[in-house]
């Protein structure tokens, strides 16, 4: 399998979409946050179809209007259902423009259906490397809002009361998620972005006992589903995007089963004892 160019490709490609979206997705499903990841895919595809048709290439168009839009998100709204509303109002312009866009220029339809389902199967090395410049810059900072966005994330009241900027973490937050989004999107698609931003990190969420080892967890997992759906489906012929959403789905359910269900699990109570 890895004698092959376009599959060591895949793989390098996928690897740091994944650990990139393990890490940013885990504060965004820690949050409550992942209705906005979901709206964010959505609304890059706007970004991309507008960028063709202005004749640049469709990740930037897909990373300047995610990004746009999250910044939007986070400063218009910072309560959950203030903020469900502002998601909801930025989705549906962006969903109106993107169908505008692919009014004139419906040559796109083509390349359309690879943003919305994604082929990773096609990413070339200097896309690795924009990959790779990009997971750098949404990791840095992360990193760099960490503390802040810990503190908000657990505690929000405490941390306003306390004096932490919690509208620039918020605004600031949702434009890595925006990053995130962007590099995701490439592996499995703009419609499938829950499958690397939201299962590993909801997975990771309901097995770890402590944040950092969550946080680990999260990227791991979505390394191991990410790389594991490029293997099933190059054995298999099925689409890449799919066993990855698949494996994806099937970690998180296994979660959600009784203990004594689970394959190889057994009851904190249990192991305690």
């Amino acid at each position: 399998m890895l004698d092959y160019d376009f599959m060591r490709n895949a793989f390098a490609a996928t690897g740091v979409a994944a650990i990139v979206s393990g890490l940013v997705g885990y504060f965004l499903v820690l949050r409550g946050q992942t209705f906005a990841g979901h709206a964010l895919g959505h609304i890059g595809f706007a970004g991309a179809t507008g960028a063709v048709l202005l004749g640049i290439a469709p990740l930037w168009g897909l990373v300047g209007f995610t990004v746009a839009a999250g910044i939007g998100m986070g400063w218009m709204g910072e309560r959950l259902s203030g903020r469900d509303v502002a998601i909801g109002v930025v989705l549906a312009l962006a969903l109106g423009f993107g169908l505008l866009f692919l009014h004139y220029y419906t040559a796109f339809a083509a390349q359309a259906t690879a943003l919305l389902f994604g082929n990773v199967l096609a990413v070339d090395r200097d896309m690795i490397a924009t990959l790779l410049a990009l997971g750098a810059v949404t990791l840095i900072a992360l990193f760099a809002i960490m503390r802040p966005l810990i503190f908000t994330s657990l505690q929000p009241e405490l941390a306003e009361a306390k004096g932490v900027p919690v509208r620039f973490i918020s605004i600031s937050f949702l434009a890595i998620v925006a990053l995130a989004v962007s590099e995701s999107a490439q592996i499995v698609g703009v419609l499938l972005v829950f499958a690397l931003m939201v299962g590993p990190p909801a997975t990771a969420l309901r097995l770890a006992n402590g944040l950092w080892s969550g946080i680990a967890l999260s990227a791991a997992i979505a390394l191991v589903e990410a790389w594991l759906g490029i293997a099933i489906a190059y054995y298999s012929d099925w689409p890449v995007s799919f066993c990855i959403s698949l494996l994806s789905a099937l970690g998180y359910f296994l979660t959600r089963l009784p203990s004594s269900a689970r394959p190889g699990m057994v009851a904190p109570g249990e192991r305690a004892r």
